[in-house]
């Protein structure tokens, strides 16, 4: 099952649930628009290289389309509409004015040089920016894409359209449009939804142990959050390693130090494994880090990776999985979670955090008045935690999951804002 399947399935069985409209249904279950588009590079060496972009508007009802821009080798259109699905969910759940989008090239960014990434980031605009804007459609980065990508993009279409509009793309630098507070926004998003969920369960944080899949901008921020706001421990986090196109966990009983791990790790999430080792760290197989004997998982990789084969290796002892990642969970997978009384926090609201800023970031732009990052992250929290008060309430008034509360909750969203505007 692809990404998309899974999308179109976890959706399917929520709107059968509610008895949803068998038309509206259908129109939810596809994207409004696609692009897909070619954007040749000339390389350092002369030649010419054709590589092909994406990009999917799901839902725009509730306002513009919004959702990131991956470089990713392995990205296709599928795995890009479901990710914009989930992002019309995301934004909903989270009561964001947005609509959910995604974007993409199947390339690893890491292989292409400065001048490479810039022609590509700026290829990328040429391509779709008559598609694209402020109040049409707004990007931003996500796996192999960073703010200094997004500060090229942005510049482009400001040159296409002949005008300042920085509104256009989230997630730029600070000093370029961007907001203090986007950098850490998904992984902290994801300590607050954990620290409500703690509550919520009777658990004392400060004895509570976690494993993170993945050492990306999400993991990263969620194992210090993790680790700063509740007081918990984390045992290991697993990740890609460029030079020997394996993954790897990097494992510690005592805890890890993420701000070590942080010093040694690239910009892809690339771990130093040399410096890991002489730092005490056991270097482990990829999958070691579901198998670990902890309270917590958190995968912030790729979708899929919780699935009817991994899910043997999780421990009797797992009580919650935090879903940093896009679809982490297949819904054979979530199945067994739910029969095992796991408490399973959904993608699209564990890991809003970052939207939500990026939402702050765009009002930021048009008030061209800008926030102190204790503002920004405070707002963050409030967001976030009002989010989860209101899918656990569905989750205990209706007696399903979390994550078809999340889907209710959003959905019903959704469907109002159609009404609405007439579109029903």
């Amino acid at each position: 099952m692809n990404a998309f399947q899974m999308a179109q399935e976890q959706f399917d069985s929520v709107a059968s649930l509610i008895n949803l409209d068998s038309g509206v249904a259908e129109i939810l279950r596809w994207p409004a628009r696609e692009y897909r588009f070619q954007i040749p590079i000339k390389m350092e060496n002369g030649s010419v290289k054709v590589l092909f972009g994406y990009r999917v508007q799901h839902n725009d009802a509730r306002g513009p389309s919004k959702g990131g821009i991956r470089f990713h080798p392995s990205e296709t259109l599928d795995t890009i509409r479901a990710l914009a699905m989930w992002m019309t969910w995301k934004c909903a759940v989270a009561d964001i004015p947005l609509g959910g989008g995604k974007g993409g090239v199947a390339v690893d960014s890491a292989t292409l040089s400065v001048i490479e990434k810039e022609r590509l980031c700026r290829g990328w605009i040429d391509q779709i920016w008559k598609n694209i804007g402020p109040r049409q459609d707004i990007p931003a980065p996500d796996v192999g894409t960073t703010p200094q990508m997004m500060g090229w993009m942005m510049d482009e279409y400001c040159k296409l359209t002949g005008q300042y509009a920085p509104g256009v793309i989230t997630g730029k630098p600070v000093g370029a449009g961007g907001s203090k507070g986007r950098t850490e926004a998904t992984g902290y998003g994801v300590v607050y939804t954990l620290r409500e969920t703690l509550k919520f369960l009777g658990i004392d944080p400060v004895k509570t142990t976690a494993a993170i899949q993945g050492f990306g901008n999400v993991a990263q921020y969620a194992a210090s959050g993790f680790i700063d706001f509740l007081g918990g421990k984390v045992i290991c986090v697993s990740c890609w390693d460029r030079d020997d196109h394996s993954a790897y966990t990097f494992s510690k009983d005592s805890g890890i130090d993420p701000r070590f791990l942080q010093s040694i790790t690239d910009i892809y999430g690339s771990i130093d494994k040399s410096k890991a080792k002489e730092a005490g760290y056991k270097i482990e197989p990829a999958e070691a880090w579901i198998s670990k004997d902890v309270d917590i998982l958190i995968p912030a990789a790729l979708e899929g990776q919780i699935n009817e084969d991994s899910i043997e290796q999780i421990s009797d002892r797992v009580k919650i999985v935090a879903e940093g990642a896009n679809g982490p969970t297949t819904p054979e997978a979530d199945k067994v979670l739910e029969g095992n009384n796991v408490f399973v926090i959904p993608d699209f609201l564990c890991n809003a955090g970052g939207v939500t800023v990026s939402y702050f970031e765009g009002v930021q732009n048009d008030m061209n008045f800008y926030w102190t990052r204790e503002e920004t992250l405070n707002r963050l929290d409030e967001k976030m935690t009002s989010a989860f008060a209101s899918v656990l309430k569905v989750s205990e008034e209706q007696k399903v999951s979390m994550r078809s509360a999340a889907y209710m909750v959003a959905i019903d969203s959704v469907v109002n804002a159609m009404q609405f505007r007439g579109r029903l």
